[in-house]
């Protein structure tokens, strides 16, 4: 019987720790379960450590509209929107095996972008995981084009209330 114990505790704790490392890190344990549901998982997917770590050696896609963007985005980040993004519409020089991280506010709209270039032949691209709420959750810098700012674009309130620090901003 207490074979059998331990082979469930060690099956329940490896379930658990392989959930965790698909499901990426957030800090909030709320906004995780909200990820979860939302997200569909069909992209890999990068925790903000490891994308903040990869920063000079990645490219960024920052997959909101214009508005969002102009606020506050990733340094060095590319804006491709959401509403109107075409593939045909890349920078030229994007390689199609190049590392690329594809952010919004939360991971929706850019696990969609990340899923169509998967579909067109890119083979070293994914979603970050909790987006640049989380990104700036965890003390990460944000620019515009003034430099490194505080103001996020936070979506609308219902979904503003994932953004935990910076300045919410709703124009």
């Amino acid at each position: 019987m207490s074979s059998f114990f331990n082979r469930t505790i060690l099956l329940v704790a490896g379930l658990s720790l392989l959930t965790f490392a698909l499901f990426g890190q957030v800090k909030s344990g709320a906004y995780r379960v909200m990820l979860n549901g939302l997200l569909s998982h069909s992209v890999p997917e990068v925790d903000i450590t490891k994308a903040a770590r990869d920063s000079s050696s990645c490219i960024f896609l920052d997959a909101r509209e214009p508005r969002e963007y102009a606020v506050s985005h990733i340094a060095g980040a590319i804006p491709v929107g959401y509403d109107h993004f075409q593939v045909e519409k890349l920078p030229a020089n994007l390689v199609k095996d190049q590392r690329i991280v594809v952010y919004c506010s939360v991971g929706y709209r850019s696990e969609k972008v990340t899923e169509k270039l998967k579909q067109v032949g890119f083979t070293n691209v994914s979603n970050l995981y909790g987006g640049i709420f989380e990104w700036v959750n965890q003390g990460f810098p944000v620019v515009n084009q003034n430099g490194i700012t505080k103001d996020v674009h936070a979506y609308n309130r219902s979904w503003g209330v994932w953004l935990k620090k910076g300045k919410k901003v709703y124009k």
